[in-house]
């Protein structure tokens, strides 16, 4: 999946996050989770020379390349997760569940891709939530329709929360 893709869906799960906690979504806390959520969607792609997040965080990118951590491997994995679980604990509650969700959200978007994704690493099987034929091509008009559900899901959770609870 593209950047804007996994973006999109950090975004969404920041969203999601902040109204569980009933944190408005109109304030400095929303606005800094929401930032969180769309970095943290795409940043398992920094084991991706060239990708946006590996240009960004170049020496880490850099020094997983130095150790030999392969694409969809390491950062995509439950150990990585168990990891980062670990070292973001002692954040506040929202911002902590706003980090690890919306990381979550890559190595989940990426199991409908072809290439499957290694969530045991460091065994190297590869997992997939669709046969290949039916898996959705990088870049491709499958990946857009999430892409737009994503923005669809973004606007409409809010709207349904407020109206709910007689905010509109």
């Amino acid at each position: 999946m593209l950047q804007k893709t996994h973006s999109l869906a950090g975004l969404l799960a920041a969203e999601s996050v902040m109204l569980y906690f009933n944190q408005p979504l109109v304030s400095w806390e929303s606005a800094a989770a929401l930032m969180v959520g769309c970095l943290a969607g795409p940043m398992a792609d920094i084991d991706k020379p060239g990708s946006t997040m590996a240009k960004v965080f170049m020496p880490l990118s850099f020094l997983l390349r130095i150790v030999g951590v392969r694409h969809r491997t390491l950062t995509h994995s439950f150990l990585f997760l168990f990891g980062l679980f670990m070292l973001l604990s002692q954040l506040p509650e929202p911002l902590f569940w706003t980090c690890l969700i919306a990381y979550a959200t890559h190595p989940f978007l990426d199991l409908f891709n072809e290439q499957g994704v290694a969530l045991l690493w460091p065994i190297k099987t590869k997992f997939r939530l669709v046969p290949k034929f039916m898996a959705i091509k990088t870049g491709s008009f499958s990946e857009a329709l999430i892409g737009i559900f994503l923005i669809i899901a973004t606007v409409l959770i809010p709207a349904v929360f407020f109206y709910q609870n007689g905010y509109l």
